[in-house]
């Protein structure tokens, strides 16, 4: 995990013993990891609602804390549970996308828009986490790293946890026609999630988060940037309401809410740089990018054996 939880703080976790490699559920506080009470995984937990889960999570708490350096900590999304995610909901992402894109009308018309857009981002198995790697596309000239504020919200609408998240992303390819965004936007590693999914209860203020973004190039820091979710053009509900209409999700979604950090147009990142987002109260996600055309089979061969490493091609 990249960093400690927070004084008298909590974090749902999956996590992988790392002498069996069997997959566990549980809470991680101060004391250690407390195994996951009466649910086996995080979808089932997310079947639940609000209450119900507040109440496994604090009855696990009671549970004796196993060492949490005895487990290797996966992605905390499994099952049935989707990834979406929003765009244009901050005006310096629409800034943005009008800059890179020949049909600029577009984003400024979805910003103002009374519905939002979302997308299918990808599913649990392809999700990445802290310490693993984001891919970037070898048939695009421009990837950047989009850092973003994701909602865990269960299958009854409710939001119960947040994380920090990567929504990596081809501007070159989107640039050239917003049609082609699923290409951009979905693709082997382009999603990555904060190892610890902090419980909604926990975060009084979602909407005054601080978010900071740092791009390390060797020893060199090529890019930082800051923003607040109290940037944001849309709300929480509101994406939530129009996640849902007119679908079921059983065991809920991830929904990462749109970026408020993009790099410069001429400042693309490049295989080998170590991205780094920071949400104040949330959590850390550390991702190495690559442009190895082997992170697709690594995500298949990760599914069977989690404790299954992505190591770089010579």
């Amino acid at each position: 995990m990249a960093a400690p939880p927070p004084p008298n703080g909590t974090w749902l976790v999956r996590a992988a013993d790392r002498v069996t490699g069997s997959i566990r559920v549980g809470v991680v506080d101060t004391s250690g990891l407390h195994p996951l009470a009466r649910v086996d995984d995080l979808g089932s937990l997310l079947e639940l609602d609000l209450a119900g889960i507040r109440s496994v999570v604090e009855s696990s708490l009671e549970r004796p804390p196993m060492a949490v350096d005895a487990h290797l900590l996966l992605p905390p999304i499994d099952g049935d549970t989707e990834v979406w995610a929003a765009g244009v909901t901050y005006e310096s992402s629409r800034l943005a996308r009008m800059e890179e894109s020949e049909t600029r009308d577009v984003y400024a018309m979805v910003y103002d828009a009374e519905r939002p857009e979302l997308f299918y981002k990808t599913s649990a198995w392809k999700a990445t986490t802290d310490g693993e790697v984001v891919a970037s596309r070898r048939d695009s000239d421009n990837d950047v790293p989009e850092p973003e504020l994701a909602l865990i919200v269960n299958r009854h609408q409710e939001i119960v946890g947040f994380a920090a998240a990567n929504d990596m992303s081809s501007r070159s390819i989107e640039g050239a026609n917003p049609l082609y965004l699923p290409q951009a936007k979905v693709y082997a590693g382009s999603f990555a999630i904060s190892a610890g999914i902090r419980p909604a209860w926990e975060v009084p203020e979602p909407n005054q988060l601080t978010i900071v973004m740092t791009i390390r190039r060797g020893a060199d820091l090529v890019f930082e940037g800051s923003a607040s979710t109290s940037q944001m053009h849309r709300s929480f509900a509101g994406l939530v309401e129009h996640l849902f209409r007119h679908q079921e999700l059983p065991q809920g979604a991830v929904l990462s809410t749109g970026t408020c950090i993009v790099p410069p147009l001429d400042q693309p990142t490049l295989s080998g740089d170590i991205v780094t987002i920071e949400i104040h109260s949330v959590g850390t996600l550390t991702s190495l990018v690559t442009d190895e055309p082997t992170v697709g089979p690594w995500l298949t061969a990760r599914r069977r054996a989690p404790l299954t490493r992505f190591e770089s091609q010579p």
